[in-house]
């Protein structure tokens, strides 16, 4: 098993006894099915359903002062923060930023010999494996408690992009995609069947009606890597930007129509003039809707 800290990920607390309902009517994710050892993926919205910031979140124990835990990017930690602070109105909730004292160690490749106090299995992918909310200084310790080597944040990354799970910052700009472009609805990162939230009605009508165009997706890399933020043509013609890559795999934008306009016609993709393909071509095809019976 692998361990390593992710510098670039922070944690907010929430807490308090109007928590839950006030974070259930805010996130993509049913706070209600949350629970101490079990996390969730979700996003925090704009109310024309743009995601402001995604995040996974579990609830702290009694013996950890309860509440709930959001394990987000570090930048961003503060603004979140401030934007719960703004949301908070009369309801009885406390909204601190942890990041200095607080991180998060994934582990993968495994299964963890104890199950240390905060941790939780990653909902968005199998292969991703857990997550173990502690201080950066506890990162050894942590990791031969579990059995695992500790490696550095590099090696996740790498595993993350060969999984194929988006990162924003890098694989979309945040306030500027819906989480259906970053494939939330395939990981377990919107809740269809929860109450209202901040951009619902966004969501759910993509979601209805099928009209995701732009979907993040798995690219496979023949040599050099193409810089993040070039844009993908086929021949001459933009059908998307790429994100983050390693060893030879990545992660892209595309406008899916285009794409698949793209492969019919037997026309490669390029991107900053290297190449590269699908590595699931199946995904940029939308599958024909059915007649009514």
């Amino acid at each position: 098993m692998k361990s390593a800290f992710l510098p670039d990920r922070g944690v907010v607390k929430v807490a308090g006894e109007d928590a839950r309902n006030f974070l259930n009517g805010l996130v993509t994710t049913d706070v209600d099915r949350l629970k101490p050892g079990l996390g969730r993926f979700g996003a925090l919205l704009t109310p024309q359903g743009k995601i402001i910031v995604d995040f996974l979140i579990t609830e702290a124990p009694a013996g950890h002062g309860g509440g709930f835990l959001i394990d987000c990017p570090k930048a961003l930690a503060d603004s979140l923060a401030t934007k719960l602070k703004f949301y908070k109105l009369r309801a009885k909730v406390t909204v601190d930023n942890l990041s200095d004292d607080v991180g998060v160690l994934a582990a993968w490749d495994g299964q963890p010999a104890a199950q240390p106090d905060l941790s939780f299995v990653d909902p968005r992918n199998d292969g991703l494996g857990y997550r173990i909310l502690i201080p950066d200084n506890l990162k050894q310790k942590l990791s031969d408690l579990i059995g695992a080597k500790l490696v550095d944040a590099a090696e996740y990354e790498a595993h993350r992009i060969a999984l194929g799970v988006p990162r924003g910052g890098l694989d979309f700009m945040y306030s500027d995609a819906f989480p259906h472009e970053t494939n939330m609805d395939r990981l377990a990162g919107v809740d269809f069947d929860k109450g209202c939230y901040v951009g619902q009605e966004v969501v759910s009508r993509m979601q209805h009606r099928g009209t995701a165009r732009t979907r993040s997706v798995k690219v496979l890399l023949d040599g050099a890597s193409p810089e993040p933020g070039a844009t993908i043509l086929a021949g001459d013609k933009p059908v998307g930007t790429i994100g983050s890559t390693a060893g030879g795999k990545g992660i892209a934008l595309v406008r899916i129509d285009r794409v698949a306009e793209a492969l019919d016609a037997g026309q490669p993709l390029t991107a900053g003039g290297l190449p590269l393909t699908l590595a699931e071509p199946d995904v940029v095809r939308i599958p024909a809707k059915q007649p009514n019976a």
